[in-house]
């Protein structure tokens, strides 16, 4: 499951320059609180991780994100 999405992640490509800077992929942003969030709905299922799924969602609007 996180193997895809960690490989999407990287920020620099070999032949990228380092000034550039690409916006931030919703899939690379709040990796803290995202990774709580899955664990918790994977053990314990959605109903009961509300807080854990509008703590990543604070998380992804204060780096600009429409969630």
């Amino acid at each position: 499951m996180s193997t895809v999405a960690a490989a999407s992640c990287d920020s620099k490509g070999a032949g990228e320059a380092r000034d550039e800077k690409k916006p931030l992929k919703p899939c690379c942003a709040c990796p803290e609180t995202k990774k709580a969030r899955d664990a918790c709905i994977i053990e314990k299922g959605e109903e009961n991780c509300g807080h854990l799924i509008e703590a990543h969602k604070e998380c992804m609007r204060a780096l600009g994100f429409k969630i």
